[in-house]
């Protein structure tokens, strides 16, 4: 989680940000170079680093609200002719401010009756159809494994009336084909954070998809205070051509990553896709059984692996209270210990806390079992 300061850096990622620090060099150049990397091991046309998987919600919107229309950039975040992005009532969430922040505003569809408790339908594709009119810009989706409508259908829509398919992806790794299958299914944009699961540094991002946009992007974000005669982007990158002119410093300014952070990112992207998912379940595997076997828990508490069968996910240890208040109490005491123990919770199951693996370095592994025995 970012505010537990992200996952552990990958193998080779300090090694990566220290040569990248011995030398300096173009950061069009330097995101070219991403975007091959990054468009190998998604199959995406190109791919940019980005501050984060927010700042690649936020590129992303400009993107589809701007295109290749300079003046549009320049005036980012006034709203314009195409400034509506569709997007269903229940995949909302504080994430998508970033999108607002480009100047988007969001149009919602659907009612996740199921999650209410009210019934059993959600968004579905029709409504998507329906919202669809002369300004709107593009389609934003969240994945997750109950998400619904499928993105297929979704993109099938997105095609039929030619806009782009935002898709947010952040914490959708592993599994490691999930770098593909959004990109395979129909998506324009894909987001994925960095500095989780995949192990990269922890303010950065990764935003992949078609060549246009994601150019449109890196010229929304990167420095644009260069005289024009002597701007030269990689033509895979950017294409001059395509431009009028240069913009200014575009709305994604802020979201600015430098060539230590570009170069760590690779190097944990070579690492995750190399390293494979069943080495890594089986990593995470490991650390929850210690944990479960060498846990002497409170009254009433008992602990279980969930995944353990699943190498597409992560095993995370499930404690399970008496009910919600000893659960708190529990994630209190925890909290509280010398060096504390963050643990994870389900809204809908309030007597149960998890751990989850990823971030336990083997010297904390100790620590949790001695403040889970209490």
């Amino acid at each position: 989680m970012t505010r537990l300061s992200g996952g552990p850096l990958a193998p080779g990622v300090l090694e990566a940000m220290a040569e990248a620090d011995a030398v300096s060099a173009d950061m069009f150049e330097v995101q070219a170079h991403a975007s091959r990397a990054i468009a190998a091991a998604t199959g995406a046309e190109a791919g940019l680093v980005t501050a984060g998987a927010s700042s690649g919600l936020l590129l992303a919107a400009a993107a589809c609200l701007a295109g290749f229309d300079v003046a549009r950039m320049n005036a980012l975040p006034e709203p314009g002719d195409r400034s509506e992005i569709v997007v269903a009532r229940g995949q909302r969430n504080g994430y998508d401010h970033a999108l607002r922040t480009s100047g988007a505003r969001l149009i919602e569809i659907g009612l996740p009756e199921a999650l209410a408790g009210a019934g059993i339908r959600d968004a579905e594709p029709w409504e998507y159809e329906s919202a669809i009119g002369p300004h709107t810009a593009a389609i934003h989706y969240v994945q997750s494994d109950q998400t619904r409508p499928a993105l297929a259908a979704v993109a099938d829509v997105a095609k039929r009336h030619g806009l782009p398919l935002i898709v947010d992806a952040a914490a959708e790794l592993p599994p490691a084909d999930n770098l593909r299958r959004f990109i395979a299914e129909g998506a324009d944009l894909v987001v994925y954070s960095g500095g989780k699961v995949l192990g990269g540094p922890a303010g950065t991002g990764i935003l992949c998809g078609r060549r246009d946009l994601v150019a449109s992007a890196a010229l929304q974000m990167l420095d644009m205070d260069v005289d024009w005669s002597s701007w030269h982007p990689p033509a895979d990158f950017i294409d001059k051509a395509t431009l009028p002119g240069l913009p200014r410093q575009g709305i994604g300014r802020c979201c600015k990553v430098g060539k230590h952070e570009v170069f760590g990112l690779l190097a944990a992207l070579d690492h995750f896709v190399a390293e494979g998912d069943a080495v890594r379940h089986a990593h995470w595997l490991a650390v929850c059984e210690q944990i479960v076997v060498g846990s002497t828990l409170p009254p009433g508490c008992e602990a279980t692996i969930e995944g353990a069968d699943d190498t597409g996910a992560i095993p995370v240890v499930v404690l399970s209270c008496e009910n919600a208040n000893a659960a708190a109490q529990l994630r209190a005491a925890l909290v509280g210990w010398d060096e504390p123990v963050h643990t994870g919770i389900d809204p809908f199951r309030p007597r149960c806390l998890m751990v989850n693996p990823v971030c336990l370095r083997p010297r904390e592994i100790p620590t949790v079992i001695a403040a889970l025995s209490g």
